[in-house]
């Protein structure tokens, strides 16, 4: 930021703010959309920011969320502080009026996660024309924790803040507050889904983009279970939220750390939830979130919105290979997930009749990919379009070259091709350091269908509907087709993504 300069103050509804001028475009980081969630409101509803009197210079990101330290992806070092609840603006033209908003939700399976990454950056997006909001928002058990005494689902809650404070604030960045697309992937993206079926969002947004949704979500029981099992590690077992509120943060990180490596051992009690990396997820409590976005959509929630959804086609590749894992799969841990992850309980059988020359490894991983991931992204275009809205498909299916080749188009490959950011070190996590020509192309691509999207709801191919499934495969060079998992399709066909609950209840 040593060519930056400070731009003129701007009015904002909680006061004046200056950010700084990058090249063609003003930069604004850090600015609260809430109060800080600590002391009283450690476990609370957001509450709204209070305004300030003086300029404030929102020149750097805000302090992250407490999040886990298992697990994450990135390792660069995260600003500390209190101030959690922030957004960050990207605007090619102040004095616009009514350019297309992107706001975007990270992912992190619900533990992990912030704006601060350099993989995030909104420069790329917002030179073509729109304004690019990112936001933080609560995750693991300061998010999604469910405690007597607190509200459920605080992360979306967050999330919902900040589309408000998008809808009050955008047009002094030169933004349409009535065409604020709002997009986010894996966890991000599970985040769009449920803010499609939130009665507190309706109105926020005009389109969204969900990049790989996972498929859990859970019930009220099982997150009531999993929050018990957070106060007894942290000595206060059977505390409500004005015991947990008094914890320190780091504490109840440090108790959220101890369970999620304890996860296996719940097996018995929690099901396959003791199977993934995280013991949260959006829950459906019937207020904030009452049911299923699969549910909500198919019953017309949100026809008004478009939706652009997809995944990409490896998508479990990247676990293992982060795992040291990859190739390494044996028969029998091949048909230990297909049991236990499958859509029935002849799902080797099934799995094997419809991939026959697939080795355990890719038996693993395409059931894996499934049930997390690439069913649950195909069954929200299903139901969008079965509940009369409109949506559109797509699959990444381009092979990155990181991992001397194996990384396929695994989990997140979308992120830095989407925000233009390949020369990140978590587009190098992919690309193995290299910078390869259809890399770029593709980068080019996929930013001008999701900006074409944001400006007037079309990113270039036709609509996906039930009888055609029309679906654009980025690749090099891409097409659209039909939906091109169709082995897979035919084997989850009628599966119902209902909230994962305790065994008992399932």
């Amino acid at each position: 930021m040593t060519d930056a300069t400070p731009t003129a103050a701007i009015r904002t509804a909680s006061g004046r703010i200056r950010g700084l001028t990058q090249g063609a475009l003003s930069v604004f980081r850090g600015i609260p959309y809430a109060q800080p969630p600590v002391d009283a409101l450690h476990l609370a509803a957001p509450e709204p920011v209070l305004p300030w009197d003086a300029v404030r210079d929102a020149f750097a990101f805000g302090p992250p969320p407490p999040q886990s330290l298992v697990g994450g992806l990135t390792g660069h070092q995260l600003p500390e502080g209190e101030d959690w609840l922030t957004v960050n603006v990207w605007s090619p033209d102040l004095g616009a009026a009514g350019l297309p908003v992107l706001v975007y939700i990270y992912g992190g399976a619900y533990v992990t996660g912030s704006t601060d990454g350099p993989h995030y950056d909104g420069s790329a997006l917002a030179a073509r024309g729109t304004v690019v909001v990112t936001l933080n928002y609560r995750v693991g058990a300061e998010g999604f924790g469910v405690f007597d005494g607190a509200p459920a689902n605080r992360g979306l809650l967050d999330q919902v803040a900040a589309l408000r404070w998008v809808r009050e604030n955008v047009a002094a960045f030169g933004g349409d507050p009535d065409q604020v697309t709002v997009f986010g992937e894996s966890a991000g993206a599970g985040s769009v889904a449920a803010l499609l079926a939130m009665p507190s969002a309706a109105g926020l947004v005009r389109r969204a983009v969900a990049q790989s949704v996972p498929g859990t979500f859970f019930t009220l029981d099982l997150a009531r279970d999993i929050g018990a099992r957070i106060a007894e590690r942290l000595g206060v077992p059977g505390a409500g939220a004005a015991e947990l509120a008094a914890c320190a943060p780091k504490a109840l990180r440090d108790a959220t750390d101890d369970l999620i490596r304890a996860l296996p051992s719940y097996a018995d009690r929690w099901g396959r939830v003791a199977h993934t990396a995280t013991p949260f997820s959006p829950v459906v409590d019937g207020e904030v979130l009452p049911v299923t976005p699969w549910e909500a959509l198919a019953g017309g929630a949100a026809r008004d919105v478009e939706l652009l959804v997809g995944h990409n086609r490896d998508e479990f590749r990247l676990f293992t290979i982060m795992a040291g894992r990859y190739g390494k799969t044996t028969e029998e841990e091949a048909a230990e997930a297909l049991l236990r992850f499958g859509p029935g309980p002849d799902t080797e059988a099934r799995y094997r009749a419809a991939y026959p020359s697939a080795d355990p490894t890719r038996l693993h991983e395409l059931v894996m990919s499934d049930w997390l991931f690439r069913m649950p992204s195909l069954r929200l275009a299903e139901a969008h379009a079965a509940g009369g809205g409109t949506a559109y498909a797509y699959e990444l299916c381009w092979e990155a070259p990181g991992a001397g080749g194996a990384m396929g188009a695994c989990h997140a490959l979308d992120v830095p091709l989407v925000f233009g950011t390949l020369d990140s070190d978590f587009g190098g996590l992919f690309l193995g350091g290299a910078l390869p020509a259809e890399a770029v192309a593709l980068s080019e691509e996929m930013g001008a269908a999701w900006t074409a999207f944001a400006k007037d709801g079309d990113p270039g191919w036709a609509p996906f509907t039930a009888d055609e499934r029309t679906t654009r495969v980025f690749d090099a060079p891409s097409r659209t087709a039909p939906y091109p998992e169709e082995a897979s399709r035919l084997l989850w066909e009628g599966f119902d993504f209902a909230p994962l609950g305790l065994p008992s209840q399932a």
